[in-house]
């Protein structure tokens, strides 16, 4: 029986209204910056895909905000410079310091219809629930003001634990916070690499959530999160 379910956070619970190219492009033109929001979106997620994980192992808790911000930046710059557009900021910093606290607000962001049932569901069950994130520390004040917060009894992200998704590091440190055993967790997320597959690697159970294909026999995967909650092995 299911105790604890361990839930990624964007493109599971919450993700991007629109697209990330159009706040890209809204924010660029802002600063007389013209660009082609579909253009600047392959180049944002060519950026994102070529960086390093977010997670700053050793580093001083203090310090990971501006790690987060450091590293967030360089992907904003490595976007720009691909569409060629980045010389053209009078203050690139002082830009993406505007853009990347946008993102700490619940104005980008959507929660999917399925996401309140469900976790209203398991909750009402008894069964807590947590989430294991690779997004950094906004990810506090988006949980708030999507009015998500309430349901989870704990937050775990990779930027403060040193390691990401599929990394074992950060699932160890998740269940490291619960008296259960490891046939009590299940791991929920969106990624087949970082969610599916790094959950099963570390023994705990693993749906693949996949709102845009139809569910596969060969691993258990399924469309929204309320097609998990009324899974067999919950």
């Amino acid at each position: 029986m299911t105790k604890i379910i361990l839930l990624d956070a964007v493109g599971t619970l919450f993700d991007v209204r629109g697209s990330v190219g159009e706040i890209y492009q809204q924010f660029a033109s802002e600063w007389g910056v013209d660009i082609s929001p579909v253009t600047v979106n392959k180049a944002f997620f060519e950026s994102f895909k070529a960086a390093p994980p977010m997670a700053f192992p050793e580093a001083e808790l203090a310090k990971i905000p501006d790690l987060e911000f450091e590293w967030w930046c360089q992907i904003a710059a490595e976007t720009y410079k691909k569409v060629g557009v980045l010389e053209q900021f009078s203050d690139f910093r002082k830009f993406f310091s505007e853009l990347y606290d946008y993102f700490a607000t619940a104005a980008p962001w959507f929660v999917y219809p399925d996401v309140i049932p469900a976790l209203t569901k398991w909750r009402d069950s008894g069964i807590k629930l947590a989430v294991l994130s690779n997004f950094d520390s906004r990810l506090y004040p988006v949980l708030s003001a999507l009015n998500l917060v309430d349901f989870f009894s704990d937050i775990t992200i990779s930027t403060e634990v040193g390691a990401a998704k599929p990394d074992r590091k950060i699932f160890a440190a998740a269940l490291q916070k619960y008296n259960c055993t490891i046939e009590e967790v299940l791991h929920i997320g969106d990624s087949l690499t970082a969610d599916y597959e790094g959950a099963i690697n570390v023994g705990i159970k693993a749906f693949l959530l996949n709102r845009n294909t139809v569910s596969q026999p060969e691993v258990n995967q399924f469309a929204t999160l309320l097609d998990c909650s009324n899974c067999h092995f919950i």
